[in-house]
């Protein structure tokens, strides 16, 4: 969807030199000097200002007012649609500049509003381009709004960040009780206010394994300042903070993404603006195969192959079922075809849509490498002769695998789990096989050569 641009400001600055005569004196060229205008909204769009409605907004949600206003001669009206208008889901939209400004000088961003009745604003900020790469968001959420003019401010978390920024203002409302209301909002700019301060950064403490070679977008971060007597939360983007680890050689943070480098643990920290941040990452990264899977023995004659890549494979519908806890993704190890599945409890495998027939088959067989954990379980599931999940037929059975048990569960090597079929005693029917589900205790499991054999 294209982005609707309601007023455009026009600012528009031209030099010309001109040259007359001879001259031994060269001309230089100055820089242009950064954009530091400070408004939005006042009485009209700031300069180079344009509204953007966000997709499946109401589209014509936003006009100016001349009748309704704080101060001056307009402000702007938001009209929020009820649940179900045909001209949009909600209100909602970004002021942007393509002439990018130097906010790096204020520390707020303030307005003032009013409604209709009393509603709470969904959201507002600032540092949103609408473009979906924008850096700096910054927002409040839950904005409470009577019937009368009320200031509001949005503290930004470090402004230093924003020299070239283009996403001035930004704003969501829904309906309330199924209801649309209107909304008027003025005198939007940015500010320096002696009212801010006692900054309190923060980020989710968080303990995570991870295996190596893996990355992890930081988020959650936040700041709690105290404006004018009262404390208010802004969610930050983390691009705002400044993250370390304390072993680089285990992970190194760019921005807000953690690379996993090494075997090890480490402890990611962040600050803002020089303020450290509540809250870490302690982070123990697990090793991950650089060798494939072995390569299978058996002829292809004998074997009805779900996953490997020295047989054809028969159709598959999921490798990660809607109703598991697990992540799936394709990898190659060693040159070899992997799946690897992430932040595991248990993954479900559906051949629903054409189901197995394991009848002649003796043996099942599956490749797993883990980098921890003490135990794994594979379960074989049979849907019975009708074909169908809990038709009164179904058959299942689990087994279990530790460092104990033949075959032995280990880490940090291939492990070939090569099973009798006659060891899930309770899989009495093989017609119908449709699920295989693997569980345990080993979040990061890379799995291969998933087949039935004879």
């Amino acid at each position: 969807m294209k982005p609707m641009s309601l007023v455009r400001g026009v600012a528009t600055l031209a030099f010309v030199a001109l040259v007359t005569g001879c001259s031994s004196h060269k001309g230089t060229l100055e820089p242009i000097p950064p954009n530091t205008d400070p408004i939005v909204f006042i009485d009209g769009f700031g300069a180079a200002v344009d509204y953007q409605a966000f997709a499946t907004s109401k589209l014509d949600a936003v006009g100016i007012d001349e009748t309704e206003k704080y101060a001056g001669n307009a402000s702007l009206r938001i009209i929020v649609p009820p649940v179900n208008d045909p001209s949009g889901f909600f209100a909602g939209g970004a002021f942007t500049t393509n002439r990018l400004r130097d906010l790096s000088g204020y520390n707020a961003l303030t307005f003032w509003a009013k409604a209709s009745r009393a509603v709470t604003l969904d959201v507002a900020g600032l540092g949103n381009d609408n473009t979906g790469t924008s850096r700096y968001e910054a927002k409040r959420n839950s904005l409470a709004l009577t019937t009368t003019w009320q200031q509001f401010t949005i503290a930004i978390p470090y402004s230093a960040r924003l020299t070239r920024e283009g996403g001035l203002f930004y704003y969501a409302e829904g309906p309330e009780g199924g209801q649309g209301c209107t909304i008027w909002l003025d005198e939007i700019q940015y500010v320096l206010s002696t009212g801010i301060s006692n900054p309190r950064p923060s980020f989710p403490p968080t303990t995570l394994l991870l295996d190596v070679g893996s990355t992890l977008n930081l988020a959650g971060t936040r700041v709690i300042y105290n404006v004018n007597g009262v404390d208010q939360t802004i969610d930050a983007s983390p691009r705002y903070f400044d993250f370390a680890s304390t072993d680089t050689t285990v992970a190194k943070v760019i921005d807000e993404l953690v690379r996993v480098v090494g075997v090890g643990t480490t402890t990611i920290t962040a600050s803002l603006g020089g303020v450290p941040a509540f809250g870490n990452v302690a982070l123990t990264t697990t090793p991950s195969p650089t060798a494939g899977a072995p390569v299978p023995a058996p002829a292809a004659a004998d074997v009805i192959s779900l996953y490997s890549d020295s047989y054809p494979n028969v159709t598959v519908d999921k490798w990660s079922a809607d109703w598991d806890v697990a992540d799936v993704s394709d990898v190659t190890v060693g040159g070899n075809p992997t799946k690897k599945y992430s932040g595991l409890s248990f993954a479900g495998i559906e051949f629903i849509t054409q189901t197995v027939n394991a009848t002649n088959m003796t043996h099942f067989h599956v490749d797993v490498w883990a980098g921890q954990g003490q135990f794994i379980r594979i379960k074989l599931v049979d849907f019975g002769a009708d074909g169908a999940f809990q038709g009164g037929d179904d058959v299942e059975h689990e087994l279990t695998f530790t460092a104990l048990t033949t075959p032995a569960f280990a880490t940090g090597s291939w492990i070939s789990l090569d099973l009798p079929l006659s060891s899930f005693t309770n899989l009495t029917t093989r017609g119908h096989m449709a699920q295989l589900i693997i569980s345990g205790n080993t979040p990061t499991v890379y799995v291969d050569n998933v087949y039935f054999h004879r």
